[in-house]
């Protein structure tokens, strides 16, 4: 098989090699030296002798792109799918919409601006929050006749995360929001004794060692 390069010209291409890519690399050896080689013939000439040019692909610092403050001429159905100014998503709806998830509560647009989860908060913790404030750390939200549509003050109530464990571990929510208060108060009863036991028999250990 016929060498690639003669000595010479391998010569040349192990002294200018570092930081030149494969392209401007074949064109200054073809310049130099009156050839006609292609730049995936010495990227494989490269590659068997395991030479590299530093280069890892990605712009360097203080790159400047060849096309910039060039207009982009628009050819074909380019025009029909490039954003334009002002341009608008087809599913861009107002501030203040409201839709359901799949996770199946309501959710309220609040913004149109930020990362998308963002842009949405969750309707039953807006209306709670206009009426009572902030939901506490360690707290969360049910619905009193596990409707999560249903949203309206009256059907939420706050609980604490342990009481909300409790209520779901021993069957204390039901269709029947009257009900469910009864579950939440004996809830919290359980959590209270579960808190009272857990301390006794640490201050048993605490006193026997």
């Amino acid at each position: 098989m016929s060498r690639l390069l003669t000595e010479e010209q391998e010569d040349f291409v192990r002294k200018n090699i570092k930081g030149i890519g494969n392209k401007e690399l074949t064109k200054m050896i073809n310049k130099k030296f009156n050839l006609d080689i292609q730049a995936s013939q010495i990227k494989f000439w490269k590659r068997n002798r395991r030479l590299s040019s530093g280069l890892d692909g990605r712009y360097q610092k203080g790159h400047i792109p060849a096309n910039k403050g060039k207009h982009q001429k628009v050819t074909g159905r380019m025009g029909e799918t490039m954003f334009k100014s002002g341009h608008r998503p087809k599913n861009w709806v107002p501030v203040g919409t409201i839709r359901g998830k799949t996770d199946g509560y309501l959710y309220k647009k609040v913004k149109n601006d930020g990362p998308v989860k963002r842009r949405w908060k969750a309707l039953h913790r807006i209306i709670w929050e206009e009426a009572k404030g902030p939901i506490p750390k360690g707290h969360k939200l049910i619905f009193l006749d596990r409707n999560r549509k249903n949203v309206t003050l009256s059907n939420l109530a706050l609980v604490s995360l342990q009481e909300s464990l409790e209520i779901n571990r021993n069957g204390l929510i039901f269709s029947d929001g009257e009900l469910t208060k009864t579950g939440i108060n004996i809830a919290k009863l359980n959590v209270k004794k579960n808190t009272r036991k857990r301390k006794s028999r640490r201050n048993k250990y605490d006193k026997t060692n």
